[in-house]
């Protein structure tokens, strides 16, 4: 297996012809958009913040909701492909398709009432993903793909930029919640990079991110310590897109181990490159 995404590949290798990718990526947009819909009607009427444990790890009621609708509409759909949510675990019999949900990414946007969030449905095989969407409800935008048809915002074919210069490039990334326990934290690669491009944005939603990236507001998105439903729909985008994604520690890209390099083609190697020249910062350094 090549380190870069290859969608196309993934639909021949899990024997999907156009129309079973077209049906697919129907029923992915059409469960994006439900769990989208579900997040606007709590949007600023929370009634319930939890902490998952870790700084930073939230649920709401509304998470709980969304992924409620949206897993319902994918079994009724979809009863043989299997299910990965965020917040309900594995479901359905394990296979080598698997739809990846997650309800809310951006809890902790959502719950600060900052509009920067989305309800994410990805499908993968065999770990690599295939087909997506990632419904952004604040914006109406509603993010989609196949390998067949190429990716769209609403009716719309998008592409990732044409960027193949760092100095020029908008970047963006994030930090997970291990970020407390793990010196490998994405502090020194932020403070890196922001002096070698136009700026680095930090969006607070994985999913966001990678669908700025394929739509080309974005240059180029890289991030550690994600989960399967961060990144299935969003790397599939990306790919989808005519953009690069693989993993910038040179291992093949798989949802599984979370890092990710989503880029416009041109920009794939000299971020990569320079991520390599980058070394973790002390702890003391910022107080921990």
């Amino acid at each position: 297996m090549t380190s870069a995404l290859d969608c196309r590949q993934v639909a021949l290798d899990a024997a999907l012809d156009a129309s079973s990718q077209q049906q697919l990526a129907e029923v992915a947009k059409t469960a994006s958009n439900l769990g989208a819909a579900v997040l606007m009607q709590h949007y600023g009427r929370l009634s319930s913040i939890e902490s998952k444990g870790r700084v930073g790890d939230l649920v709401t009621n509304a998470d709980l909701a969304a992924e409620k609708v949206v897993l319902a509409y994918l079994r009724e759909q979809t009863p043989a492909i299997a299910i990965l949510a965020e917040e309900t675990g594995s479901s359905g019999t394990p296979g080598a398709l698997c739809w990846c949900v997650d309800p809310l990414d951006g809890t902790t946007n959502f719950a600060h009432g900052y509009p920067f969030f989305a309800t994410s449905v990805g499908l993968i095989w065999k770990g690599q993903p295939l087909l997506g969407s990632v419904a952004v409800p604040f914006l109406n935008e509603t993010y989609w793909c196949s390998p067949n048809q190429g990716s769209f915002v609403n009716d719309n074919p998008i592409h990732v930029s044409d960027c193949s210069s760092l100095q020029d490039s908008l970047l963006v990334t994030g930090f997970a919640y291990d970020r407390h326990e793990l010196i490998d934290n994405n502090y020194a690669e932020f403070c890196w990079l922001t002096h070698r491009c136009r700026g680095v944005r930090r969006g607070g939603a994985a999913a966001v991110d990678l669908a700025f990236v394929a739509t080309g507001r974005l240059d180029g998105y890289w991030e550690r310590g994600l989960a399967p439903w961060d990144l299935a729909a969003g790397a599939a985008l990306v790919a989808c897109a005519g953009g690069s994604v693989g993993d910038y520690k040179n291992s093949a890209f798989d949802v599984v181990n979370g890092r990710i390099l989503a880029t416009a083609p041109g920009l794939h190697l000299p971020l990569k490159q320079e991520l390599a020249c980058v070394t973790a910062f002390p702890p003391k350094l910022y107080g921990a």
